[in-house]
């Protein structure tokens, strides 16, 4: 799968050696993608792009580089490599830089039963076009929608490798496919617009163009001719498709990077409660067609399943080998990297513990409160926890859903909204945030 990639990663680790590094990791990257755009039922671009991109980071002592580049000739590999070295001599020492230690290392390496790629055939230029045009033409054929501003489909694959001079080789294969569709109700000013998409691994999992178009059309119609509710203290709940990012404030809160940097607002929190009892935040690398599923991280350690929010109690932070030496601790192999960069924390699939209420039945119990569909910008402060973002969605009066809203902030504290949370059932189990609708007690909203 990986052969000629696993030549460029060896080649790539003894140039390093030769050049004089004392250790080095080198990352290879190659991958095909297809983006189609259609308008009016025609096509408006299509873009494919192949290539190939190596990076290597090499540590004389403790100081390091990172280089990259997409020449992967013998003799830029050669100048590269020695680059590489020149740089790390002249680079600040860092006493937290080093590789892994070789006991440390990922034995497990075989991501076949991650199911990360599609082995039927790449989908022709045609199949993407006729998906992108019949999610437009089922956005068109709702009435009210004006126009669609945006549909198309894609499809990438991509093949990466990782070595280093510790022993560690592996690689993985993974594909994506994708379609989006976005559309325009209304007109003049009182235009309104939203979108609607589906991406996955597998072709066979995909939902249908025109559904995705039609759900694009209706989302739009139902936006038409907003109001401004009065500025308040109310319930807010936040639709599944953005109420994982209020998780995210959170897993970027508890990234070791953040912590030992002392820049966080849950730098104290650990071992506290953050969320309400009964709740969970499990992460789980190996779970099978999820997009950030992984058996190994970056620098070549075993992944594996764990609680960072057990029955409400933070319980750990997001570390690869630097952040966790920083902070007296052992790394929990989380480390990400691109071929430019350095390995840094990243967390890969998590799921909220789900409520056993549907949306229907928060939104009936919640009285009078907003219903957030989509969020415009934000303001928070990555220190203190405070949370200031622009919102649009529906108002709620009598537990009923009575009209569109936008142009309105909602704000408040994250230390004090996500202990205030209250999950729906209703999470898309194929993401790699598997979060609900989220019922937030308490916000205020600038409004009227």
């Amino acid at each position: 799968m990986t052969k000629s990639l696993s030549d460029l990663t060896s080649l790539l680790l003894d140039l390093a050696r030769k050049s004089g590094a004392d250790s080095a990791d080198a990352l290879a990257v190659d991958g095909t993608s297809v983006h189609i755009d259609v308008r009016g039922g025609a096509l408006e671009s299509a873009e494919r792009s192949e290539g190939v991109d190596v990076g290597l980071r090499v540590l004389v002592g403790q100081r390091q580089a990172c280089v990259s580049t997409s020449d992967t000739r013998p003799d830029a590999l050669r100048e590269l490599a020695e680059r590489a070295v020149a740089m790390a001599r002249v680079a600040p020492e860092d006493r937290y830089a080093g590789l892994a230690d070789v006991d440390q290392l990922a034995t497990d390496i075989d991501n076949s039963r991650l199911e990360l790629f599609d082995p039927t055939p790449e989908p022709d230029p045609a199949m993407l076009q006729d998906d992108a045009a019949r999610a437009e033409a089922a956005a068109l054929a709702v009435s009210g929608v004006e126009q669609v501003i945006g549909a198309s489909a894609g499809y990438s694959h991509r093949r990466v490798h990782i070595a280093a001079t510790n022993g560690f080789a592996a690689g993985y294969e993974r594909s994506d496919r994708g379609i989006s569709c976005g559309a325009l109700a209304g007109t003049g000013s009182g235009m309104e617009r939203d979108y609607d998409h589906d991406s996955r691994i597998f072709q066979s999992d995909m939902r249908d163009a025109a559904d995705i178009g039609r759900t694009a059309g209706e989302r739009a119609i139902e936006r038409l001719n907003p109001r401004r509710p009065k500025t308040g203290s109310y319930p807010i709940l936040l639709d599944e498709r953005i109420s994982s990012s209020l998780i995210t404030h959170l897993l970027q809160a508890v990234n070791g990077s953040m912590i030992a940097r002392g820049s966080s607002w849950a730098r104290g929190l650990k071992g506290t409660q953050v969320l309400p009892e009964g709740l969970s935040l499990i992460e789980d690398p190996h779970r099978p067609r999820a997009s950030a599923s992984r058996l190994f991280d970056a620098e070549g350690l075993p992944t594996a399943r764990r609680a960072i929010v057990e029955n409400g109690i933070l319980t750990d932070w997001t570390l690869d080998l630097a952040t966790a030496r920083q902070l007296g601790l052992a790394s929990n192999a989380h480390a990400a990297r691109g071929t430019s960069s350095s390995p840094s924390p990243s967390v890969t699939n998590v799921a909220l513990t789900q409520g056993d209420k549907s949306r229907a039945d928060l939104i009936r119990d919640m009285g009078t409160g907003l219903l957030v569909t989509s969020f415009i910008g934000s303001t928070i402060n990555p220190n203190t926890g405070d949370y200031s973002r622009g919102a649009a969605g529906f108002w709620i009066e009598n537990g009923e859903i009575t009209y569109p809203v936008n142009e309105i902030t909602i704000a408040g504290n994250l230390i004090d909204m996500l202990k205030r949370i209250t999950p729906a059932n209703d999470a898309r189990q194929h993401l790699s945030r598997v979060v609900p609708s989220l019922l937030v007690e308490g916000l205020t909203l600038a409004g009227d």
